[in-house]
């Protein structure tokens, strides 16, 4: 099925042909943004299994589910990111990307949608402690959190994982643009090597 990217999402694609596969663009690192490419991601479940970071890091949240592939349902050990007056459970949005659709009222389901959901559920099962970061902007117009996902255990950075192993575009929503270079890059190198979407579904 034709994935039907948003505008933005468009953009991006865009920004990649032009010329972010060039090998001497520059990359901002630090400390959890490396996201090691999987071999050909047909079975997602194989390919999450696949990822180590590079180090333990903080947990401020538990996993309860993911929703699909770039949304998933926490329990805050950090209350200060909860809305007043609402309790420690919340939705949270990953930032910087943006997966085939699964769930959407009035949309098909997307080529890849399923397998970028499966990779999503198997790097953040229930119960996995991750740390949240922000952005500039705390929530969307729907009221989500918006966060960059970091796996507890090993520092997996999910968002940049799921645009590397070709199970995401880069999705730029200014203001919230601090890895907004990493995420470009890494969805140039998975349509480069033909990874996930890039060689599955007519784009």
């Amino acid at each position: 099925m034709r994935v039907r990217p948003t505008a933005a999402a468009w953009l991006a694609v865009a920004v990649l042909a032009s010329g972010c596969s060039n090998p001497s663009m520059r990359v901002i690192v630090d400390r959890a943004t490396t996201a090691p490419p999987v071999a050909a991601p047909s079975d997602a479940s194989r390919a999450a299994a696949a990822l180590t970071g590079p180090g333990p890091v903080e947990a401020n949240a538990t996993i309860v589910r993911a929703v699909d592939g770039d949304t998933v349902h926490v329990l805050l050990s950090d209350t200060s990111w909860a809305a007043s007056g609402a309790d420690a459970r919340e939705t949270v949005r990953l930032i910087g990307i943006d997966t085939p659709e699964t769930h959407r009222p009035g949309t098909p389901i997307q080529c890849f949608g399923p397998e970028a959901s499966r990779f999503t559920a198997a790097l953040l099962s229930p119960g996995t402690p991750i740390r949240l970061e922000r952005d500039v902007e705390a929530r969307d117009r729907y009221g989500r959190l918006l966060a960059y996902i970091f796996r507890a255990s090993d520092g997996v950075f999910v968002n940049l994982a799921l645009a590397r192993n070709g199970f995401a575009h880069a999705y730029t929503f200014p203001p919230n643009v601090a890895h907004t270079d990493e995420f470009v890059e890494a969805a140039s190198l998975a349509r480069d090597e033909g990874l996930g979407l890039w060689s599955g579904c007519t784009q």
